[in-house]
């Protein structure tokens, strides 16, 4: 069970965080007035619970806020990077492509009237966009951040890597279950002939090898028939 109160407040550290210096990036922290951050909280909570989820739940955010944080170090902009957490899946609907698009403008709308500067919202709704491809560039360093915190899930334990895949299904339940497979085969193939699954030197060195073993894992399973009666 997520702690709203908790997140409530991650969320206003962040927003804090990246508003500290407003437009005038000159200008005193303390000259710069910040609107009440719960509203924006409790709206973007409010989309993190909507009923379609599954995988995509408050669970899911607090996992990659969790690795946004392990992998804070390598970020330029770490407040910008855990807004871009917030908003990356904010407008999530499993029968639609167009999600991370709408995410990104969702951001582009609510962050400048939540008192962050143009820039930082832009920095936002880009690494939101980048969580289509999850390929961000050798010198994008918040980019590669939100990334592998947005992918670590693949690293999962066994268990936990079996929740996540269940929970993936249950989102697409609307999909007969041969469409299923082979489109889930064919996401599991592109993302093993990657040259790397994780960009951050950490995410490289502790979740690489494991991720890899989970998707071959799962692809193998996919390649096998249904078991009568199951």
């Amino acid at each position: 069970m997520a702690d709203l109160d908790a997140l409530r407040s991650r969320f206003a550290r962040a927003l804090t965080g990246a508003a500290a210096h407003g437009p005038d990036p000159d200008a005193p922290a303390a000259a710069v007035h910040v609107p009440d951050p719960a509203p924006y909280a409790d709206d973007l909570l409010a989309r993190w619970q909507e009923p379609q989820r599954r995988y995509h739940t408050l669970a899911h955010l607090t996992a990659v806020l969790d690795h946004v944080d392990v992998l804070a170090q390598h970020a330029d902009d770490v407040d910008v990077v855990r807004l871009a957490a917030w908003f990356h899946d904010a407008v999530y609907r499993p029968d639609r492509s167009e999600n991370e698009e709408r995410s990104a403008r969702l951001a582009e709308r609510a962050l400048p009237e939540a008192g962050v500067p143009a820039a930082r919202t832009a920095e936002v709704a880009r690494l939101v966009r980048l969580t289509v491809t999850h390929a961000p560039a050798d010198d994008d360093r918040d980019g590669q951040v939100l990334c592998d915190a947005d992918l670590a899930i693949l690293a999962s334990p066994p268990s936990a890597y079996a929740a996540y895949t269940a929970a993936v299904r249950e989102e697409y339940h609307f999909v007969p279950n041969d469409a299923f497979r082979e489109g889930r085969a064919a996401i599991l193939r592109q993302l093993l002939d990657l040259p790397r699954l994780f960009h951050t030197p950490y995410g490289r060195r502790e979740w690489e090898a494991t991720a890899r073993h989970n998707l071959t894992g799962e692809l193998e399973m996919l390649s096998l028939p249904d078991t009568p009666g199951a």
